[in-house]
């Protein structure tokens, strides 16, 4: 059978100036996904590959280029799932991690809980000897002068989403050769949010679920609303209703968008080989690879494709 693993790079009103690379650097994730997937690795292993690519890439909000707190701190949110054994783990509130959602995935596998919270996942990536980096390393340039720019929250929560500053999530779902998905999902949070401010990202059927009977899920867009819907969990819901992944992130998202008036988007997978990419902000930057087609876009209803280089 085959694979299939899809990515976003967050929902959100992605400027011009940045669609390009953007672009550019969720079809990278993607196909280090799928490169992991076509050598017999797991959705588990391809999940994660594609996510630390683009918590290395600064264009995105997650790892570097990481959005900075009221107090002018990075805070990083992960999780990761198992679709196979419900099995997850979860990060939030780490201040040196380049990958957080490598150390969410240490939760899961070398530890009994499910979550870890600031000065303890910090103390456990010690423990486990995880690189550490300076947290001003995490921190571009660009973000250091926007944050002293847009420096009310207040202001921030009601311009996310719909304007050329905020930044958003990274995420990705895959399906491998033995029919397993998984989900992760990793984000550097919301710019000038409350210091200990944890969103949906790491929040188990919220920013991401994963299970074989049904598909896995990775969201994005404003944490609050998202968790109000658990919005992963919502979109599974309908699959198991019938519907298709895409007809079930769309209701899901209009649910979404009428209930709370909450803007976002989602990636998903079934074990079935469905995928979709759905959002209902400006823009997504989103990328999939299927039988070694990339499929990728940015704007709505927008869907390019070229074959995948060998």
């Amino acid at each position: 059978m085959s694979a299939v693993v899809v990515v976003h790079g967050g929902a959100w009103a992605i400027p011009d100036d940045l669609a390009k690379a953007s672009v550019d650097g969720v079809k990278a994730a993607a196909c280090e996904g799928f490169s992991v997937l076509k050598k017999g690795g797991s959705a588990l292993d391809a999940v994660e590959a594609a996510v630390k690519v683009m918590e290395d890439n600064t264009v995105f909000n997650s790892g570097h280029g990481a959005a900075l707190n009221s107090d002018g701190e990075v805070e990083l949110d992960a999780i990761i799932m198992d679709g196979r054994t419900l099995a997850s783990g979860a990060v939030s509130s780490v201040k040196n991690i380049a990958n957080p959602v490598s150390l969410a995935r240490a939760v899961m596998e070398k530890t009994a809980h499910s979550m870890l919270t600031s000065r303890g996942a910090n103390l456990f990536a010690e423990s486990i000897g995880m690189a550490t980096v300076p947290t001003d390393a995490l921190v571009t340039e660009y973000e250091r002068s926007e944050w002293t720019k847009h420096k009310t929250y207040a202001a921030g929560v009601m311009e996310d989403f719909n304007s050329q500053w905020a930044h958003d999530t990274v995420g990705a779902v895959a399906v491998d050769c033995a029919g397993n998905v998984a989900c992760a999902t990793s984000t550097g949070g919301i710019r000038n949010k409350m210091v200990g401010r944890v969103g949906d990202s790491p929040i188990i059927g919220c920013g991401g679920y994963a299970d074989n009977s049904s598909g896995a899920v990775s969201c994005t867009g404003h944490g609050e609303s998202i968790l109000k819907v658990t919005l992963a969990r919502l979109i599974l819901s309908r699959v198991e209703q019938g519907k298709t992944v895409a007809e079930a992130s769309q209701m899901s998202l209009r649910y979404m968008s009428d209930r709370v008036c909450g803007a976002g988007g989602a990636i998903v997978v079934s074990p079935s080989r469905q995928w979709a990419a759905t959002f209902t902000t400006e823009r997504m930057a989103w990328a999939a690879v299927d039988q070694d087609v990339l499929w990728y876009g940015l704007n709505p209803k927008e869907r390019f494709k070229e074959q995948v280089s060998q």
